[in-house]
Formats: C-alpha cells, structure tokens, sequence
C-alpha cells in the first residue's frame, strides 16, 4: 500500500514534469545544494565556537547570525529535497542511505531545538569570552557536527548507491 501511494506521488503531472525537464530538475537539484550550503556553513562555524574555537568572539554574536543562515538552509534543503525525493519515492524510501539520511536529519534538528532552549535559558551572554562553553553545549556541538557532516556524505552517497 505504502508502495503504490509512494509511485502515484512519481506519477504526479507536476513530478513526472520535473523529472523529464532538461532544466527545471537541475535548478532544483541546485537549490537543494545551496540550502544545503546554507546549512552546513552556518552550523559548523556554530559548532567550532561551542567546541572552543575562536573564543575572542562571543558566541552569542555566532547564534544570532548563524541560526537565522542555518534555518533559512534548512528550508531551501526540505523543499528542494521534497521535491527531488519526489521524483523517485519508491526507490529513495526502499534505501537504507536514505532512510539514515532522514534519521539523522531528525536527529540534527532536534538537537538544534534543544541547544536553542539551553543557550536561552542558560545566561551565557555573561560568561567570560575566554571560558569555556558549558559541558552540555560542547556535546551538543560535537553532536551537531557529526550529525551534519553524516547527513552532507549520505546524500552524496545517494548518488552513487
């Protein structure tokens, strides 16, 4: 059953368009690179500054900055990334990279949820520049940035597999 709704989603006009387009599918396959660009560029900096790196600069300075870029990445990825799934359903759920991939994109997100509620409810605008971050946003951090770069090297396996 899962099967045949995952086919019809294939069969779509609109889908069945974009797969068949010489330039729309790349335009879209693009965008899902640039909001993954978005994303990465923006958490990994984010989780240097946890890990300890570039401690002269307020982390709150990379918060406020990187959350709004990783976001806004995060969007254009899942749109994108929706409509690129989209184009072959059955074969993308069947894939054991794929349903990985998704996992740890839950995991990625859910960890960025629960860092935001600790970074606001923790007052680390007046922790000195210099000290190091608070054991449970270092893990979160380091969480991040595994999870991240496992999702980057699983889509790109995608295309291989």
């Amino acid at each position: 059953m899962i099967e045949q709704a995952l086919v019809s989603v294939e069969n779509l006009a609109f889908v069945s368009a974009l797969r068949n387009s010489t330039y729309i599918y790349p335009l879209v396959n693009a965008g899902h690179i640039f909001g993954v660009a978005l994303l990465i560029g923006g958490i990994v900096p984010l989780d240097l500054r946890l890990l300890g790196l570039w401690r002269k600069y307020p982390v709150m300075v990379f918060v406020d900055v990187l959350r709004i870029t990783s976001a806004a990445g995060l969007g254009l990825a899942v749109v994108c990334g929706v409509l690129l799934f989209a184009t072959a359903a059955a074969d993308y759920a069947g894939s054991t990279l794929f349903q990985a991939k998704i996992a740890l994109v839950l995991l990625g997100v859910s960890n960025a949820l629960i860092l935001a509620r600790v970074l606001k409810r923790r007052d680390i605008r007046s922790l000195p520049m210099e000290s190091p971050m608070p054991l449970d946003l270092r893990a979160g951090g380091l969480l991040s940035l595994v999870v991240w770069i496992s999702v980057l090297i699983l889509g790109r396996l995608l295309g291989y597999f």
